[in-house]
């Protein structure tokens, strides 16, 4: 990774930006005064309320920080698949005592206007999800000093990234908890995607991009795995999901090692679009007929999951997690920081005493 760019973060630790609400200012700051890389999620908030929280976000730390943009999404939804699954979500509206949201009330999550708010107010670092913005976008985000990084969940995705004139690919694994980044949504492999230090290494042999590597980090000796494959810096989110600082539903934290959810599985059954998430009792049901309809069918569910929320039924809730999510700590964000440095620095000890482990001429 480039010098100037690494120079933002003592520790290459990012916090990932985990939109609904996790991502808040307090987080943020906290990760970045602690030598990482903070970051806010813009994603599904309004451009003036992305404004307000980084004004927030500078006042708590004069450190670097990093805002996440959601790309536009092509119209590819089968209205009358959307109508059915409506249907079929229709009692849990009832039981929540709430109406489904209205699925065509915007898919491209305000991204010309907050674009703009970032090129008026520039911020270190801005950070692409689902798809790659223009050439002449991450131009722009130059010309203002910011520097532009890209989600990627396959090499193909990683060579696009590299020709939108990006500073750095993130390369999101299958192992990753919420949405994976792919760039087009094909229903035929939602349910697939290759792990992270296999995509590491393909990523790295295929682009001269620097590589931030995420999913499933939850551990400094992980952190030192990504780099030994290739990466520069890795993301973590579920990591942070538990903390303090984090915005997440107390649910939600206490969800990540409660014995009832003891597995993840990537679903369409929230959004329309494929997230890893704790397996409920919503995803058991719903997950097997949700259709390939983002952001259609993330309107159609928010008023149940937030009533869900509201009546203290993580049942129905969007439980996002990494398949990390029994190892996580309640810890501050910035001591997690410090004790993921320092995991990685024994890790880092560790490999240099095995130096003199004998290479070549096979067992004996």
């Amino acid at each position: 990774m480039s010098s100037a760019l690494t120079d933002l973060f003592p520790y290459p630790i990012v916090q990932a930006p985990m939109a609904g609400g996790v991502s808040v200012p307090q987080l943020a700051a906290a990760v970045s005064e602690a030598g990482g890389l903070g970051f806010l999620a813009a994603g599904y908030k309004t451009a003036d309320g992305m404004y307000q929280e980084i004004k927030h976000l500078r006042g708590l730390t004069s450190r670097p920080f990093g805002v996440n943009l959601f790309l536009p999404q092509p119209e590819t939804a089968d209205p009358a698949a959307v109508d059915v699954y409506a249907h079929q979500l229709a009692g849990e509206a009832a039981w929540y005592e709430t109406e489904l949201g209205d699925p065509d009330c915007g898919r491209d999550d305000g991204y010309d206007t907050k674009l703009a708010v970032l090129l008026d107010n520039p911020v270190p670092v801005v950070s692409f999800h689902f798809g790659v913005p223009s050439r002449e976008v991450v131009d722009s985000l130059h010309r203002v000093g910011t520097f532009a990084l890209v989600g990627a969940t396959t090499v193909d995705e990683a060579r696009a990234v590299e020709q939108s004139g990006a500073d750095a690919v993130i390369a999101q694994g299958v192992e990753a908890g919420g949405h994976q980044g792919t760039h087009r949504d094909n229903p035929e492999t939602g349910g697939s995607g290759t792990g992270l230090l296999a995509l590491v290494a393909q990523v790295r042999e295929a682009v001269s991009l620097p590589i931030v590597a995420a999913g499933g980090i939850m551990r400094g000796s992980q952190i030192a795995a990504v780099l030994a494959a290739g990466a520069s810096a890795a993301q973590l989110g579920t990591a942070f999901l538990a903390t303090p600082e984090s915005g997440a539903h107390d649910l939600h934290k206490q969800a990540l090692t409660n014995p009832l959810f003891v597995r993840t599985e990537l679903t369409r059954a929230f959004s329309g679009r494929p997230a890893r998430a704790l397996v409920n009792r919503f995803l058991r049901e719903h997950g097997p007929y949700a259709p390939a309809a983002y952001p259609e069918v993330h309107h159609l569910t928010a008023p149940v999951r937030k009533a869900a929320a509201t009546a203290g039924d993580a049942q129905a809730m969007a439980l996002w997690a990494g398949q990390g999510h029994r190892m996580a700590r309640e810890l501050p964000a910035g001591q997690l920081v410090e004790v993921l440095a320092a995991e990685l620095a024994a890790a880092g000890t560790a490999l240099a005493g095995l130096s003199g482990y004998p290479t070549g001429g096979g067992a004996r």
